[in-house]
This record gives C-alpha cells, structure tokens and sequence, in this order.
C-alpha cells in the first residue's frame, strides 16, 4: 500500500477504479496547435459526462465508463492551471537490450464497456465532435481473454489493490490537493513474438513470469541473481511500505494477422512508482539483468498522462484563464517536475540535462530518467545508469527534477506486479471488480 495512512479523498474521481469489462478502446490523441482547437477539445471534455451518460443508457447494465487523461504539452494551455505535481512527458527508458519508447500523446480515453458496440458508439460521437482540432496517435481495441489472461496464457492483474488500499494507491490526495482525487496514468502498447513465447517450456514461462500458469500460485522470489517479472515490477520504498498501481490490461491482437500483444494500463497516485517498475524492467536490478518477459514482450508506444477528478473537468469551460506560478510550464511542453523519489541527483549541463548518480548496487535502486535537453529531446536511462542522447527526440521536453522531490527509493520486495504477465486476481467468467 502506498504512503498516506487515513488520507481522505473528498473530489469525485473518475471511474479509474471502473470493474474489468469484456472490451475496451484506448484511445490516444494529439491536439492541433491552435487556440480554436484548445477551445473545441476544452468544451468536449467539460461535457464528457453528458456524452457518457447519453450512451450508457442505451444498456445500464453494461458497465460502461470513460476515463479521460491530459498530458503535459497541452495542460497549461487546456486545462489553463500549473501541472501537476510529478506530471511531464514520458520519459525513453535505455537498457542494454531493451528500450521503452516515448510516443505523442495528448490526450488519452480508456473507454470501457462489456459490449463493444457502446464503445464503437461512444468514441464516434467523441471523435465527430472533437473534429479537426484532433488527430489520431494510436487506437486499440481490447477484449477480456478467458479468465483475465493475456496472450501469453497468464492471469493478468493479480496484485492490483483492491477494498480501501485502492483509492489508496490511485488518487491523488493532501500531498497536491488542487489536483486530489486525480491519478496519474500511464500507457504502453507491447507486441509479442507468440511463436517464439510457445516454445519455451511452461517451466521456463513460469520462471519468467514468478507464478504457475496454471492456477496462479506465485512462485518464490529470487535471492539473487535473474529476478522475475513478478519481482521487478515490485516496489517497496526505504520505510518498508509498498507501493502499488492499478493496471486495467487488455489483451488486444488478430489471428489473422499474426498480431498478439497486451496494452498495459496503469492508474498510480505517484508517477514514479510507475517509472521506478519501468526501470527495474527495462535496466534491470542489478542492471544489465533485464525483465525476461521483455523478450517476448517488445514496447511499440509510451505516453504518460494525469486524469484530473470529475469536478474539475466538468469545469475546464468555466474556468478563466490563469497565469500559473513560474516555471510551472508551457503549451509547448516544456514542464518542470520532480524526479523520482529516493535518486541522489546529479550534475546540470550548460544545455540544461541532467547526469544523475550512478544506481545504488546496496539497494538495488536504479537512477531515473534524466531531463532532455531544450530541444525537445528525452535523455534515457541506460543500464549503466547515465544519460546518453536517444535516436529520435521525444515528443516534449521532458522535465527537470525539483529539489523538493518527494521521498525515499523504492527497493524489491513482496508482490505488485506491473502487468504484462503481472497478474489481476483471477476472476469469474462473467465479471468482476479488479
């Protein structure tokens, strides 16, 4: 469970903690560059509920939600208030083998239903009324596969937070409170090489994942060594707590095609927990031992975004514009945020990157993503640790940490798995709440 003890949340969230529902879109999209398309996306997202509520009645019985997110390049002039606190562009993470990319992303709706004709319905009448103030970045559409397993034969989701811990380690409270009862999310769409997957043996599977594929026992944590996914995608901070994330995966893929993958969801109170699972992952701890799953599990998109509470995008269209407080960011992407918790810091370039510390091989924490420089770029994280410039720029300046970053490094323990193979509670055929 994430810090924060008897916290309350009295702003209505969105449905992040929406149940699993047998299909879902994911929708990403970039805004126009103008001030008429600010204003047109602006008055859409103050309506939304309306929107929602006009399709969900055709079947009340559906489970139908949607759950919009806004990320860093077009907060300040959208949402026309400073960023979130931890919210910037998703950072490029480096490894020796594997790479997690960063992709566009603007605006982000996890569209969710048990029937896939309210989700087709819905986003039509979205996309024709957002028009040409919007473009397209990328649109997947999962179902659920089985009892919530992914296409590699795994349940999906086991140690997502459930009860009273959920709010817990989804919404932000106190620590920002004009933004309490909003999450920070993140999306990434994973391709996988299934031919290659089916020829391991399900003990090697097994091995890979950290629990049986059978009935979801979870295997024993590695001392040392190769770690499992299971392992990895655990974070527990210096005090002993736990952090967790919520993941709404969805398998998504066509036979037909030879295409199988997973689009990871995650919903988290703190972006860096999310970031943290990712370097552990894609560096490795110890770096330069990588993720396993990562072979058989290639990462085509990247995009981070903050999902503000119900009330106040409801009132995104009333609010006047106000100037936020220095430094707090631009239209143009440019953000200043904290690194995540626990990192040492590093040295600035007269460019503006940042060099963070090399990882702590005592703890096994790895130093997070560096700022990229003014141009645009993101510096990635590299298993040894240090900045190096990516083959392509991202899609916004990427933030410089601040000095009051929040709290102690997260170090392995216990069981909060980042998704891909990481384990939703197994569920009952027809539904249930994750």
């Amino acid at each position: 469970m994430g810090s924060g003890g008897d916290r309350r949340v009295p702003i209505e969230a969105q449905s992040v903690d929406a149940p699993l529902t047998g299909s879902a879109v994911f929708l990403v999209l970039s805004v126009a560059d103008d001030s008429a398309a600010l204003d047109t996306v602006r008055s859409a997202l103050a309506d939304l509920d309306e929107l929602a509520k006009t399709v969900a009645f055709r079947d009340l019985g559906a489970a139908f939600t949607c759950t919009v997110a806004i990320g860093a390049r077009v907060w300040p002039g959208l949402v026309r208030r400073p960023l979130p606190t931890e919210l910037h562009p998703f950072r490029v993470v480096q490894g020796a083998v594997h790479t997690a990319p960063s992709t566009p992303g603007d605006l982000l709706f996890h569209i969710r239903s048990d029937r896939r004709d309210l989700c087709f319905e819905f986003e039509r009448l979205l996309l024709e009324q957002l028009g040409s103030a919007v473009s397209v970045v990328d649109e997947t559409v999962g179902f659920r596969y089985f009892d919530a397993r992914d296409l590699l034969g795994f349940v999906d989701g086991t140690a997502n937070p459930v009860g009273l811990a959920l709010p817990e380690a989804t919404l932000v409270g106190d620590e920002d409170p004009d933004y309490a009862g909003g999450s920070y999310v993140v999306v990434q769409r994973y391709a996988h090489p299934i031919e290659t997957w089916n020829a391991l043996t399900t003990e090697q599977q097994e091995a890979v994942i950290g629990r049986r594929k059978a009935d979801n026992v979870e295997l024993d944590d590695a001392v040392e060594g190769q770690k499992s996914h299971k392992t990895l995608t655990t974070i527990v901070d210096d005090a002993g707590e736990e952090h967790d994330i919520l993941r709404d995966n969805m398998p998504f893929g066509s036979p037909a095609s030879g295409e199988f993958g997973t689009y990871f969801i995650g919903y988290s109170r703190q972006l860096w927990v999310i970031e943290r699972m990712l370097e552990r992952m894609f560096v490795g701890d110890p770096p330069g031992l990588h993720d396993r799953l990562l072979d058989f599990s290639v990462a085509r998109t990247g995009s981070a975004f903050f999902a503000p509470s119900a009330g106040l995008l409801a009132a995104l269209d009333d609010d006047p514009p106000a100037a936020g407080p220095a430094g707090a960011g631009d239209a143009s992407g440019g953000v200043v945020a904290p690194g995540a918790p626990g990192t040492a810091g590093g040295s600035s370039a007269p460019d503006g990157s940042v060099t963070p510390s090399a990882p702590d091989a005592s703890s096994g924490s790895v130093a997070p993503v560096p700022p990229g420089a003014s141009s645009g770029s993101v510096a990635p994280v590299t298993s040894a640790g240090s900045a190096e410039a990516p083959a392509s720029a991202g899609p916004a300046a990427s933030a410089a940490p601040s000095a009051s970053a929040p709290a102690p490094a997260p170090a392995p323990a216990g069981d909060s798995s980042l998704g891909l193979g990481s384990l939703r509670p197994p569920l009952p055929p027809e539904r249930t709440t994750p």
